[in-house]
């Protein structure tokens, strides 16, 4: 049997490659010796693994969308996302106001508060972004998550959110301003990860089960498409044409990093001399067979044939060599 610390070394070694890939690689010390801050590391991770591969913990969604092009477009977002001045909207500064009076003042707010925002701009003066969670979750407190979330990691810039609770999936619509009071431009592009982390934090601290993992370390093949084409796929009016599936180099070798992984992983979990650790080595075994990476490059036959997860990290790599694809490059 493996000791504790033996276990918490190898979770913190790889757990971290898994849930925080942009992360520094750590590089673990096996020495049994106690180590606070790789125990309380390592509980991270357990959390984190039981909540995807036990609970299956609802995953949040965050979207980040190109903005208005000037304080025209602007304005009409602001219009979109309070249905018209029917709902109410909160700015960064936690005032919240309602109707159409409202929505002239903070247009004029935003349009002479620092740099001016001219009536149409040649670049992007706002971004729009969805904070949201899928249904069964408590509207308000989604609200409360996205409030909070707003202030932890837009400090320092101007923005407005509106909550929509009438559909399926409670979300919150925010719009913030591309250039900071400081003179600054967000580059939210490489934060969209680290702000599904965030949001999923500040859900979880209010008592909501959410997570924030990437589709590499759930072995996820999906390929992003514009909302036309997956609403009229749902709807039966693009007959015949499945849903887009991401290929090439970059997504097989990542795929196949994360399985390996997810093998050392549970290899140390099965060793453990904690018999709810052998229990959820199990359960990390039978969910990296499910994962779609390597149903579709075992296929299920062999599927039923793979007991552990090191072999589907063997056979993906078999795969890799195998291949001949081309296809786009993908973001971890």
């Amino acid at each position: 049997m493996t000791t504790g610390q033996s276990v918490d070394g190898v979770l913190v070694q790889w757990g971290e490659r898994l849930f925080y890939p942009p992360n520094r690689i750590v590089k673990a010390d096996l020495t049994p010796r106690l180590d606070t801050l790789t125990r309380r590391k390592a509980a991270v991770i357990r959390k984190r693994i039981e909540a995807l591969v036990v609970r299956h913990a609802p995953e949040v969604i965050v979207k980040v969308a190109g903005g208005g092009r000037g304080m025209r477009a602007i304005a009409a977002q602001f219009n979109y996302i309070t249905r018209n001045a029917s709902l109410e909207i909160e700015d960064d500064r936690g005032v919240r106001s309602v109707g159409k009076e409202a929505l002239r003042d903070l247009a004029d707010q935003w349009r002479y508060g620092g740099a001016l925002i001219d009536e149409v701009s040649w670049r992007r003066e706002a971004l729009n972004v969805t904070l949201s969670m899928p249904r069964g979750v408590d509207p308000d407190l989604v609200l409360q998550a996205a409030r909070a979330f707003a202030r932890a990691e837009l400090a320092g810039s101007r923005y407005v959110f509106a909550l929509h609770r009438d559909q399926a999936h409670p979300h919150v619509h925010l719009i913030v301003r591309a250039q900071s009071r400081s003179g600054e431009r967000l580059n939210v592009w490489t934060e969209r990860q680290r702000w599904r982390e965030s949001f999923a934090t500040q859900l979880r601290h209010l008592g909501v089960d959410a997570e924030a993992t990437s589709q590499p370390c759930r072995g996820e093949n999906r390929k992003a498409e514009p909302a036309w084409r997956r609403q009229a796929r749902a709807t039966r009016t693009l007959p015949g044409e499945e849903a887009p599936k991401k290929s090439g180099d970059r997504y097989y070798t990542n795929r196949v990093e994360v399985m390996q992984a997810w093998a050392h992983i549970m290899t140390a979990l099965s060793k453990s001399s904690d018999a709810q650790e052998r229990q959820l080595a199990q359960k990390v075994a039978a969910f990296v067979r499910d994962t779609p990476f390597v149903v579709e490059a075992m296929g299920p036959r062999d599927i039923q044939r793979v007991p552990a997860a090191q072999k589907h990290a063997d056979r993906s790599r078999d795969v890799e060599v195998q291949r001949s694809r081309a296809g786009p490059e993908i973001e971890w």
